[in-house]
Formats: C-alpha cells, sequence, structure tokens
C-alpha cells in the first residue's frame, strides 16, 4: 500500500502532464507522439488532453452527473434505473439491493462490478475493491483532465441482459465528431468472446478496426431495428465537443444509454490497418487552445 502511494506522489510531482502523456503514449504505441502537427487520430486525442477545456466535459463524464445531462438531452426515458448513490461504501446496504445489480464508481474508467447472482458475492471483497476506487483520482494515470475534480462517489444501476438466460451485451459506440457522429463501433459478447466490428452511418461494415485488440465478428449483423433513432439521439448528446463517443445498449428493440467517452482508450489504441488512424484523425478538427482557470494546458 506504502509502495503505491509513494509511486502516486512520484507520478505526480516528477512528470509534467505532458511528459507523462508522451510517455504513456510512445510505451503502448511505439512511437514518438507528435502535438506541433498532429494529423492522426490519436496524437489528436492527446492534444486534447493539453490543450481543450469544457467544463460541460466534466459533468458528462461523471457517471451520475451525466444523467442530468441525458435527462435535458433527450430525456430520462433512455437512462438505465438507477438503484442508489453512495459516498461510502458503509453506505450500501447489500441486503436491500435486487439480486442482480451492477456497481459503478462515477470518476474514471473501468470501475465496474458486476452482480449476476448476489448469492456468490464477496461483500467483503467488494467493498474493499471499491473503497480502492474511492481514494483513486483516475486522472493521474492518464491524465483525462475529465476525471480530475469528479466527486468519487459509487452508483448502483439495474442489471441489463438482452433476455431471461442473461447472455451478454451488445454496445454501439458511436464517434462524434463535432456533433456528427460518422462511425459506429459494435462490441458483441461483453465480457465473454468479445467481437468488434465498425460501421458507417449507413451501417456499411468498414474494413478495419481500432482502439481495442478485439476479433472482428466475421458475421453479417442486420442494422437493429431503431438505429437511426440512435444516431439522432448520439447527434442530440455530442453536442459542441469536438470528439466524443456516445454509447448505448440495444436490449429488446430499446435504446438504453451508457455513457460519453471523450478519450477511448485514453486515446493511445492502434489503429488495422494503420492508415485509418489517419483518416479519423482528418475528421477531428482541434478547437483553439484552451485553458481552465487553473492554468490546465
Amino acid at each position: 500500500m506504502l509502495e503505491n502511494y509513494l509511486k502516486q506522489v512520484y507520478l505526480k510531482n516528477f512528470y509534467s502532464n505532458e511528459r507523462r502523456i508522451r510517455y504513456i503514449f510512445e510505451k503502448r504505441l511505439g512511437r514518438e507522439l507528435d502535438l506541433e502537427n498532429p494529423k492522426r487520430f490519436t496524437d489528436k486525442q492527446q492534444w486534447l488532453k493539453l490543450y481543450w477545456y469544457d467544463p460541460l466535459a466534466i459533468k458528462c463524464a461523471d457517471k451520475y452527473l451525466v444523467r442530468d445531462y441525458v435527462d435535458n438531452k433527450i430525456g430520462k426515458k433512455y437512462l438505465n434505473e438507477i438503484i442508489g448513490v453512495y459516498n461510502s461504501t458503509k453506505e450500501i446496504s447489500f441486503e436491500n439491493l435486487p439480486n442482480q445489480f451492477v456497481l459503478k464508481g462515477t470518476h474514471g474508467s473501468g470501475f465496474n462490478i458486476i452482480c449476476k447472482n448476489k448469492d456468490k458475492l464477496n461483500e467483503k471483497e467488494v467493498k474493499k475493491e471499491m473503497d480502492l476506487w474511492l481514494k483513486k483520482n483516475y486522472f493521474w494515470q492518464n491524465r483525462e483532465w475529465v476525471y480530475k475534480d469528479i466527486k468519487p462517489r459509487i452508483i448502483c444501476e439495474k442489471y441489463l441482459s438482452e433476455d431471461e438466460n442473461h447472455n451478454y451485451l451488445t454496445d454501439f459506440k458511436f464517434f462524434c465528431f463535432n456533433g456528427e457522429p460518422i462511425y459506429c463501433q459494435v462490441i458483441r459478447d461483453r465480457g465473454k468472446n468479445e467481437t468488434i466490428d465498425f460501421y458507417d452511418i449507413n451501417w456499411n461494415h468498414m474494413p478495419f478496426n481500432g482502439l481495442r485488440e478485439l476479433p472482428m465478428s466475421g458475421a453479417k449483423h442486420h442494422k437493429p431495428k431503431k438505429y437511426s433513432k440512435m444516431i439522432e439521439l448520439a447527434k442530440n448528446l455530442s453536442g459542441n465537443f469536438p470528439f466524443v463517443r456516445v454509447d448505448f445498449y440495444y436490449i429488446k428493440d430499446e435504446i438504453i444509454f451508457g455513457e460519453l467517452t471523450f478519450f477511448p482508450l485514453s486515446g493511445a489504441g492502434k489503429f488495422t490497418p494503420d492508415e485509418w488512424d489517419y483518416k479519423l484523425g482528418e475528421l477531428l478538427v482541434l478547437p483553439n487552445r484552451r485553458t481552465d482557470k487553473s492554468g490546465h494546458s
């Protein structure tokens, strides 16, 4: 525990934001980051971490506060049912929770516990894991500033499944550039044998893979009945952000909002073929440099 604490102090004090971002980027992608004249999507994502600021993005990155934004933009009918909001794990009464539920940290990525059967849940271990979440400021890991000032909390949501057999979910993730959904990333069988496919806005399968190293499904999938509605909702939610990924679940012909993500895989995932890193980069028009009141840049 002390070793991890000292490591965090070291990372905070030794690395400037730019130095840390450059280090992670080169480690993951094996090349130097271009901030002076970025052309690739991945390079531009790092530029946005350093030189773009919008306080609304902080609200939208908060897994709890984003619900208010979604309600105002498209209506609460698209929100998953929320069971509870907790500032501490001591506030969570597991005996009062349903047999199935999902616990999420509001202030980062990957803070998820999916409970399919409460009888098999180790409450002590789960609380221990969530206590670690609550102590962590996710910003310091990859310098995604949208997470820096989010209040750490835990939310409990209704467990979602595609049928009574609790089959794994399918994610529809819309890549939106300046308020326009351009591509839809579809991840099937989440948590099991995951596959990933990209489609354009007309449901044409695209010949590239990106950001996550998952295989394509290799199958022809029909366009969801309410695909056009998802596009409309994604456009409404993406607003004036230079880039945001708008995520939905689609269950029994019903659309359910997932989250808004400004830096997928912290903007440091690979594209295959590599040329698509440039093609998506052409779509990402960088705004003028901005800093927050504390001098973030």
